[in-house]
């Protein structure tokens, strides 16, 4: 049996993540943010002959419109790679940036690449959620007694809102999970946590000054990530309404009046993520420093209704491949769709609430749905060289029913 090759992480970037539709990346296309962490993540290794790379793998969860036509191969090209370099993108929703990462590893570890770029991008102010013209199969609807097939077409607030009520997670405890996520976030933003991993983006904005006549452009810098809120509280968190609340049947869809609000659920943003994976051979030939190691990665499937749980489901897997216990675990990025999920893997699985997030979550940070799995990936790598860490995992619950998990480790 051929035995398998270790995968390396040789750059890792992201852009900050822009608030959806108000934010200052709204007008940016997702190809050009594709384009530009990919330039970023070249510009990290110098000494890598472009030529090498076998291919670029992109998550994107709704891959349409400005962000369709094989967004991969169109950000490849628009970064100036050589035309030689291969593009594909793939789609597992909110764990595609994670596939990306995992597909490419495995090129590497089964000896059919030396070189191959993962990635992800999404701008939800472009492309909405569903897609422009979503088209769910009639036959979901075809029992709406069965509330696992049906499940399949539930927003994801709806699904959130099962998770809360089948583990028991409170509104009080959400909220307060949500604040400690912005409180994480802004400290990190203050401490310079961020500082390693963030490309940042020149945005140019076009005004009309209709006394001048003329058309103005403004460029600006944006670093940082937008989410996050220093003026957020118990308070201020309190006041939401829930808004995936339904008086439908309890066994259709939600009871109650609900407990997941804006405020403890992630944002919908725009971003993007890169990171250059090399064998032990293309390290040595261009003389690169590897910075993790990818160590395993596992998805499984969990009943539509309730996706949040998934990870619940991966990430025992992730470690079973990777030879591991979750003790092992130093650093646990656990992707916040939404606070009730979050809090019930946690609870479920006994995850250590200072490894979870250390540095804020999804909630503050905002969640570029293909483009999370890439972001958060660079955001572990650089994790656990910054605090001399040596095991991380990236973990998210998937929709329509799906967790997935990846492990790296720190060389």
């Amino acid at each position: 049996m051929k035995t398998l090759r270790d995968a390396y992480i040789v750059a890792a970037t992201r852009t900050p993540i822009g608030k959806s539709h108000k934010g200052s990346l709204r007008q940016v296309r997702p190809d050009d943010l594709l384009a530009h962490v990919l330039r970023a993540a070249l510009a990290q290794v110098p000494s890598l002959d472009p030529a090498a790379i076998e291919d670029v793998i992109c998550g994107c969860a709704i891959p349409e419109a400005q962000q369709g036509l094989n967004v991969a191969r169109v950000g490849a090209v628009l970064a100036g790679l050589p035309k030689s370099v291969g593009g594909i993108t793939v789609n597992r929703f909110c764990a595609s940036g994670l596939s990306a990462v995992q597909m490419a590893a495995d090129r590497i570890r089964v000896g059919e690449a030396d070189v191959m770029i993962a990635a992800g991008v999404e701008s939800m102010s472009m492309v909405p959620m569903m897609g422009n013209t979503p088209s769910l199969n009639p036959r979901i609807f075809a029992n709406l007694g069965n509330v696992e097939d049906y499940g399949i077409a539930y927003g994801m607030g709806l699904t959130a809102e099962k998770v809360a009520q089948q583990w028991k997670v409170s509104r009080q405890a959400q909220d307060e999970f949500a604040l400690q996520s912005h409180q994480r976030a802004i400290r990190a933003q203050q401490a310079g946590e961020f500082r390693d991993e963030i490309t940042p983006v020149e945005v140019e904005e076009r005004h009309f000054d209709a006394e001048a006549g003329e058309v103005r452009v403004t460029r600006r810098v944006l670093e940082l990530d937008e989410g996050p809120r220093a003026d957020t509280s118990l308070e201020a968190l309190a006041k939401l309404k829930p808004v995936f609340a339904t008086p439908m049947r309890p066994d259709r869809i939600a009871t109650g009046l609900g407990s997941v609000t804006a405020g403890n659920s992630s944002q919908t943003s725009d971003g993007a993520g890169a990171l250059i994976l090399a064998s032990e051979a293309a390290i040595q030939r261009f003389g690169l420093k590897p910075l993790a190691r990818f160590v395993a990665y596992a998805s499984r499937g969990v009943p539509p209704h309730i996706m949040g749980i998934g990870p619940v489901e991966a990430i025992p897997a992730a470690l079973k491949l990777a030879g591991l216990r979750q003790d092992d675990l130093d650093w646990i990025e656990l992707n916040e769709a939404f606070a009730a999920q979050s809090l019930a893997v946690m609870n479920q699985l006994g995850l250590d609430p200072a490894k979870v997030n250390p540095i804020g979550g999804a909630i503050a940070l905002g969640h570029p749905l293909g483009a999370t799995g890439a972001i958060r990936s660079a955001t572990v790598v650089h994790a656990l060289r910054r605090h001399d860490l040596r095991y991380g995992m990236v973990t998210m619950c998937v929709g329509m029913g799906q967790g997935a998990a990846g492990i790296f480790e720190r060389v």
